[in-house]
């Protein structure tokens, strides 16, 4: 996904420099800017051509990317609340603490099964001495602890063998005082060497933050134990051992084109070794491999040591995401390259046909019949039908020539067999420079369907690039925005924040991509999710703690043109130009046909509040009124917060109309949609 931190951004694009506000020109640190609004300025009259389609939008011009950092897996979407439920961490106990009185030497054991069981070797032997309820047990810290909610219940599960003895077990919820806040008791019954599966459901009788579960042993004999378990009841569809809701929610609300997963640098690995193995995350939980997140140790300014994926959340729970919100899978794959950043080991061409076997099985999970081997294997995780996918990337922020080696084995491959599959491929991570050019070239003279472009920069390289797509070959090979975020600092910096300066020059340069549409098929904002408390890569679309979630200003802009797209592009011009800098001002004009509506987009990057005459051709007549959608802050550095979520936040009106002209007013640095019915 991003680059690492000692990675160097290379220089700014030589493309054509706009004028500014100086404020956009200054420093983060010296970007609050007192925000008075100039005098009202007015010029040229703004032209709509409604009638002159220039582009289709494609139903997945604005998606979403989904990586593990940030704790966006465990610790965030995927709502179990117990960290190292397997006890497969590197350091096995991580997460977990003795309670009671001082442990007998032996009472606890991390035992390892080894060959036994490869996926899941470990679990927990617990020697009981006729221990009474209180004097011996364990407590486990949850991901940067627990979000318990009053009244909610909650599903507590763990594996276990008793080879000899009974045993009872209290499951108890503390807050941060030591409290009670709920709880259960289970018993367990000898077993001998078999293992079970117990499970109880209780009720919290608090809302607590920061809360822990203990769990307190009563027996005598030797209890063994592994995935323990705690999920809240409100998951997504309230499916079982499922996903937090709120934050799924938070993505539906948006109704994204498209998700791509799983990510970004972890696909690619440290080394080849820690890449992401589809095929490894499916199937019951228990069988899923723990793995260190790359994320773990990447930054030395953002130590995570307890970071892991533990692949509850896998490529099947990802296909069946996609589809409850309606969005397109876009699953990436490793194209046997780790992280060039980091060790930039390479599968050598000899030895790549497994990795290309893994796509062409994927394929074939996600679309094949009940007949076929790996779609046998999807009908028997639950969903017999296709998830129809139509988009497939191959590699991450790769580059260099022996990316493009191993790229053209794999296409060739994929083509053969499944023709109508889109390939997306990576032009490295940057969006100019000598690694990007030779990509650039490279991929279209290999005649690529999809060319993946990534953009972390200052929100002035946004302003100043929003013609980018203007001169791209229309006939050529389409663009995917893949990742892109302004930098309110630097990249990779910990000063970087989600404020409104940042989400308006990413409205900005999104007119521009969809002005485009017929070059620009494919955007998305990364990352995605981060828990205030567990981040290592900042901004970030959407903030989580374990109660809460809230949109940053970058999250309405990416929701406002993702429910306002639209089905094609018509011309939106002044003095026959494109609107793109002039006076400060971005726009787009798009049509909804299913709706018969015409959609305009407008970016005022001024301190200057600006009113405009837009007349609109080639129509019999506009509706008598219009929804006009606002999106401004009191100033450039706001941000939303847990404290304030809506600090910054579209506000809706009706304003009335005559005839086929629009009077518009637009706010300073502001951000303005208008929606309005045509015949």
């Amino acid at each position: 996904m991003k680059r690492a931190m000692h990675s160097k951004e290379n220089k700014q694009s030589k493309a054509r420099i706009i004028l500014r506000p100086f404020s956009f020109l200054l420093p983060a640190a010296m970007c609050i800017v007192p925000f008075f609004p100039g005098p009202v300025q007015t010029s040229g009259v703004i032209t709509v051509k409604a009638n002159e389609i220039k582009a289709t939008i494609q139903p997945t011009m604005w998606g979403v990317f989904f990586e593990d950092i940030n704790m966006g897996a465990d610790g965030g979407i995927y709502a179990e609340l117990i960290k190292n439920r397997s006890f497969e961490f590197n350091k096995p106990m991580m997460g977990w603490k003795v309670l009671g009185k001082p442990a007998t030497e032996g009472d606890f054991l991390v035992m390892n099964r080894q060959a036994l069981n490869t996926a899941n070797p470990r679990f927990l032997r617990v020697s009981l001495h006729n221990n009474a309820k209180g004097s011996l047990g364990l407590s486990n810290e949850g991901f940067r602890k627990m979000g318990i909610k009053n009244n909610l219940g909650y599903d507590f599960s763990l594996q276990y063998r008793a080879p000899s003895g009974n045993f009872k077990i209290y499951v108890e919820l503390i807050d941060e005082k030591g409290m009670s806040i709920g709880g259960a008791s289970i018993t367990a019954q000898r077993s001998g060497e078999e293992w079970k599966k117990m499970s109880t459901t209780f009720k919290a009788s608090a809302t607590e933050p920061g809360a822990k579960l203990n769990l307190w042993f009563e027996g005598d004999g030797i209890l063994d134990i592994d995935m323990v378990s705690l999920f809240p009841q409100d998951t997504w569809k309230n499916r079982p051992g499922g996903m937090r809701s709120d934050m799924i929610q938070m993505l539906a609300d948006m109704k994204p084109g498209f998700i791509r997963f799983p990510g970004g640098c972890i696909v690619e690995g440290f080394d080849l070794s820690q890449r992401y193995q589809w095929k490894k995350t499916i199937g019951p939980v228990e069988e899923r491999q723990v793995m260190i997140n790359r994320w773990n140790f990447e930054f030395a300014h953002r130590p995570t040591p307890d970071y892991f994926q533990t692949f509850g959340l896998g490529f099947f729970e990802y296909f069946q995401l996609a589809e409850d919100i309606g969005a397109e899978p876009l699953p990436i794959l490793n194209a046997g390259m780790a992280c060039q950043f980091n060790s930039a080991e390479v599968v050598p061409l000899s030895q790549i046909d497994p990795f290309v076997q893994d796509a062409l099985d994927l394929i074939e999970f996600a679309n094949g019949d009940t007949t076929t081997k790996w779609g046998r294997v999807r009908a028997n995780l639950g969903h017999p039908s296709s998830f129809n996918l139509k988009l497939l990337g191959i590699g991450n922020e790769n580059w260099g020539p022996q990316y493009i080696e191993r790229l053209k084995v794999f296409s060739k491959a994929i083509k053969e067999k499944y023709p109508n599959i889109q390939l997306i491929n990576s032009s490295g991570t940057d969006p100019n420079g000598e690694r990007f050019d030779y990509l650039n070239w490279e991929l279209r003279k290999m005649n690529a369907d999809i060319i993946d472009e990534h953009y972390y920069r200052r929100p002035e390289w946004f302003l100043q690039n929003a013609s980018r797509y203007d001169n791209y070959d229309r006939k050529g090979s389409k663009i995917f925005a893949g990742e892109y975020a302004a930098q309110s600092d630097k990249t990779v910096s910990v000063k970087n924040r989600n404020t409104w300066e940042t989400a308006m020059a990413e409205a900005a340069f999104m007119t521009g991509m969809e002005r485009n549409a017929d070059v620009v098929c494919m955007a998305s904002y990364a990352p995605l999710f981060a828990h205030v408390d567990g981040w290592q890569w900042t901004p970030d679309m959407i903030w989580v703690d374990n109660l809460q979630t809230f949109g940053t200003p970058n999250y309405y802009v990416q929701k406002l043109f993702s429910l306002n797209k639209g089905t094609n592009v018509v011309p939106l011009l002044e003095n026959n130009k494109p609107l793109s800098g002039q006076d400060s001002l971005y726009a787009s004009a798009t049509i909804d046909k299913n709706t018969n509506e015409l959609i305009l987009k407008i970016v005022n990057a001024s301190a200057n509040e600006q009113s405009k005459n837009i007349e609109v051709e080639g129509i019999k007549k506009l509706g008598s009124s219009a929804t006009l959608t606002v999106l401004k802050a009191n100033g450039l550095d706001e941000v939303n917060s847990i404290a304030n979520p809506t600090n910054v936040k579209p506000m809706e009106q009706i304003i009335k109309l005559k005839g086929k002209r629009i009077s518009l007013p637009l706010a300073p640095y502001s951000f303005t949609i208008v929606r309005v019915k045509m015949s």
